[in-house]
């Protein structure tokens, strides 16, 4: 991204979008560095997330009421407990892959309801008239909240206009084509949390979907679990290098590429990684005291 970023035209840039565009045609998804982002900042939004989702799952599993969950906003905006989003049922597609046994979801067949958390945060400015623009929510005892969450969210967005400017040029099509769209679009920050102490090896987190969004970006993940489809429907786990962001197309790509680009298909399980991993840290923080 840093060479497109400082000179679009020259011939380096120019392979490099052609690079995104070809990636994103193939795979539906790439790993890309931009030079904007501080893998700190990465540190300490999950730092922060990780305590809101401790605090208000505690909360919420005593039958306490949690005021950032807002159901009245259909989940657009603060917090969506665990086993609220259900996946679209792709079930006839599942049957009708031809595909190897490794490659197969985990994920039930009839799609269950997801055992994770998630809070959504607003990026960006709105039109005016947008029915869909609810007030942020803001939760109590978190003072650095809108801090830190717009400076993980901005350079996220920032990052996605970047790589929607690189794709058109890769595609010879307009440099705008897909930034135009996007302004003034419903741009979210939407972290999702696990419960790894309350849940086992085999959970769906997140059943197998594709995002209705134009593109999904994260940072680098504590926990593996996450598993990608490319076109070819080959199933990868995702491994993102230090500071790098995931970028996946969604289905929202494919609409508006007629299908050139396809909103890639990913699920999140609790896998016997995700509890290697969850047992080393635990036993990290155990040798700190903590």
């Amino acid at each position: 991204m840093e060479v497109f970023m400082k000179d679009g035209s020259s011939e380096e840039s120019k392979q490099q979008c052609k690079l995104v565009a070809d990636c994103f045609h193939k795979y539906g998804i790439l790993l890309v560095k931009d030079p904007r982002v501080n893998e700190q900042d990465n540190d300490n939004y999950i730092d922060m997330m990780e305590d809101y989702f401790e605090q208000a799952g505690d909360k919420f599993y005593k039958g306490e009421k949690v005021d950032d969950i807002k159901p009245e906003y259909h989940y657009q905006v603060g917090a969506t407990p665990e086993n609220v989003e259900l996946p679209r049922d792709h079930s006839e597609k599942r049957k009708a892959l031809k595909i190897d046994k490794e490659d197969l979801p985990q994920s039930p067949m009839t799609p269950v309801y997801d055992a994770k958390w998630r809070y959504m945060w607003k990026i960006g400015e709105r039109p005016a008239d947008a029915a869909d623009d609810f007030p942020q929510v803001l939760p109590a005892e978190f003072p650095e909240w809108e801090k830190k969450m717009d400076t993980w969210g901005y350079k996220l967005n920032s990052a996605v206009y970047t790589i929607a400017e690189m794709a058109a040029v890769g595609m010879g099509i307009p440099n705008d084509t897909f930034t135009n769209r996007m302004k003034g679009g419903a741009h979210l920050l939407a972290p999702t949390g696990s419960d790894l102490k309350k849940n086992d090896v085999g959970a769906t987190f997140a059943g197998f979907h594709y995002d209705i969004s134009f593109m999904t970006i994260h940072g680098k993940s504590r926990y593996p679990g996450l598993a990608v489809w490319t076109r070819d429907w080959k199933k990868y786990s995702v491994k993102i290098p230090q500071g790098c962001l995931l970028v996946q197309a969604g289905i929202s790509f494919e609409h508006i590429t007629g299908g050139y680009v396809l909103g890639g298909f990913h699920e999140v399980i609790y896998t016997e990684g995700t509890k290697a991993a969850y047992e080393k840290k635990q036993a990290v923080l155990e040798a700190e005291g903590k």
